[in-house]
């Protein structure tokens, strides 16, 4: 199976090519030449079931990857309980959309550290995700995989190894790997050939080879300082990185099936087909 790309939520192009609808997002992909989808739920799970049906049923029709990115105000790692507890219902509410969706995949951000030590909030972060993991368990959503992100800002929960470690709670557990976001956290040490196979190789080596081999991905240049992340940038970016070709090599050497959301800031459909058709032509 090949990997497949698609974008984080809407490019500007959307609108500008006419669309309006959420239900138009099947059509725009293929007519994007893309195969995936990130439903954007940064700000809450508010799509209706009805709607989630006719979306998932659009975009299994034509071929189409659902995901979705649960709300970003998810903290696994408060120090407050209260916070913790509404953050597992959050991860909930994300489950349940994305399963009417047909899809099975949600992202979701663990936490900050700015407060407590990493390894204190990596402790709380686990305690949460077990109780994400019964949550869904008792809903019958057990098919549903939670893919905790690397984050891009230094004072953030989510370096690889962290996102690793909560991965080893339950095989079910899939690392989305934000290649832009380890870069950022980096200074820049993110975006060589070199640096990639380091990932993709601790990946292999901690979770196992079936995890690896369909790991979920952001990607995107993102500018940075010294606390890490500052914003997301477009692929038109000559001064940041990373560069997505020595990956895309890689990921066909190595005939691992990931799923790409690109996450440009307003071109992220654009920039997808270029990992896509770059990803083709060395595939050929």
């Amino acid at each position: 199976m090949p990997a497949l790309f698609g974008p984080a939520g809407n490019s500007e192009s959307f609108t500008k090519m006419g669309y309006k609808s959420s239900l138009q997002v099947p059509e725009y992909i293929v007519k994007m030449g893309l195969d995936a989808f990130e439903y954007q739920c940064g700000r809450g799970v508010n799509i209706g079931s009805e709607k989630a049906a006719q979306l998932g049923k659009l975009a299994d029709e034509k071929g189409i990857k659902l995901s979705l990115h649960a709300p970003y105000y998810i903290s696994m790692s408060s120090v407050e309980e209260e916070k913790r507890i509404k953050s597992v219902d959050y991860i909930l509410q994300s489950a349940r959309a994305v399963n009417t969706m047909g899809g099975s995949r949600i992202v979701v951000h663990t936490g900050s550290c700015s407060k407590i030590s990493r390894e204190q909030a990596l402790d709380l972060a686990k305690d949460t995700m077990k109780l994400a993991i019964a949550a869904l368990d008792a809903e019958g959503l057990s098919n549903v995989r939670i893919c905790p992100e690397t984050m891009g800002k230094i004072n953030q929960l989510g370096t690889l190894e962290e996102v690793i470690e909560l991965c080893k709670l339950d095989e079910r557990l899939l690392p989305c790997i934000d290649f832009g976001h380890l870069n950022a956290r980096t200074m820049g040490l993110v975006n060589s050939g070199e640096a990639f196979l380091d990932i993709l190789n601790k990946i292999g080596n901690e979770l196992g080879e079936d995890r690896l081999k369909q790991f979920h991905s952001h990607f995107s240049k993102i500018e940075y300082t010294v606390g890490g992340e500052k914003k997301h940038l477009t692929f038109e970016d000559t001064v940041f990185g990373p560069d997505y070709e020595p990956l895309m090599e890689l990921v066909y050497k190595k005939n691992l099936s990931p799923t790409f959301i690109c996450e440009s800031a307003g071109t992220q459909a654009e920039d997808a087909k270029a990992m896509k058709d770059y990803y083709l032509k060395i595939s050929k």
